[in-house]
């Protein structure tokens, strides 16, 4: 059981690893601009169907308690998994369990409590070992998960949370590449679990393209075993998919459904596959 635990090495098929841990600093930084911004009246807006901003932002600060008491201070106590309950239902209860405990608490002393710690999180997320096993991340497929996927998939969680309290502010996403890139990045590592029930031949390839200076090309090929994203990419994939990076993140975290996604893009060559590669999506639903 160690053995395999430690054996980072079997998750060749994510792709080239994610080395986020520098951007939870720049991240925090533009996430208390934002709040520091806000009006009284964009707390009470709604970010997310059923929260409000003051919500999200209570739920942001769970998320940032919950990592560094688990992680950094190996703290286990807390919530368990009841009688068949799913993962999804169970995290969907304690985010809301945490929130309804915090709705006493002011926008402002959130926002000075979620300063502090949010802090700690940067630091913590850049003093860890990349290679390290780590949670399991579900949307790709993988328990447990090497630390680079782990904490890229935490930095994208926050980056969402900050752009969905934006949009409830009738702000526009922040587009910044030297973040975004890393989103598009890490989303795009859930295409082989996305895939794991899609029958192609061998060598099947994918690609999923993003647009613009945020975005890339992204390959999956099918092998003997699974979808992999190890494998160079080719000039002809068997489908290609083109997505403008908002449609693409969005997509990704559902703030889009899939066939509105396929309405948007530009596809070549196999559409089915295609269709099939535009299920991917990279949060917990």
């Amino acid at each position: 059981m160690n053995s395999q635990l430690h054996d980072m090495s079997s998750h060749t098929w994510l792709g080239t690893p994610i080395d986020a841990r520098s951007l939870f600093a720049p991240e925090h930084t533009a996430l208390m601009a934002t709040l520091r911004g806000l009006t009284p009246g964009d707390w009470h807006r709604e970010a997310v169907p059923g929260w409000t901003v003051r919500d999200l932002v209570a739920h942001l600060l769970g998320d940032f308690y919950g990592r560094i008491s688990r992680a950094r201070d190996g703290h286990r106590e807390g919530p368990a998994l009841a009688t068949g309950e799913t993962l999804e239902s169970f995290i969907h209860r304690i985010n809301q369990e945490w929130v309804d405990a915090f709705s006493r608490v002011s926008p402002a002393a959130l926002t000075d409590t979620l300063e502090l710690v949010g802090g700690q999180v940067a630091e913590f997320f850049e003093g860890t070992d990349p290679g390290a096993p780590s949670l399991g991340v579900s949307w790709a497929g993988v328990d447990p998960a090497p630390m680079w996927l782990d904490t890229a998939r935490d930095f994208t969680e926050f980056w969402t949370h900050r752009q969905q309290i934006r949009h409830a502010a009738g702000q526009v996403t922040d587009a910044d590449p030297r973040l975004l890139s890393v989103v598009m990045d890490t989303f795009m590592r859930a295409l082989p679990h996305t895939l794991r029930d899609v029958d192609a031949p061998v060598g099947t390839q994918i690609q999923m393209h993003v647009d613009g200076p945020a975005g890339g090309t992204w390959t999956v090929t099918a092998t003997e075993t699974r979808w992999s994203l190890a494998q160079p990419d080719t000039a002809h994939p068997t489908a290609l998919v083109r997505l403008d990076a908002e449609t693409a993140w969005r997509l990704c975290t559902r703030g889009i459904q899939p066939d509105t996604a396929l309405a948007r893009a530009r596809i070549d060559g196999d559409r089915e596959l295609a269709e099939a590669a535009c299920q991917t999506m990279s949060i917990i639903y």
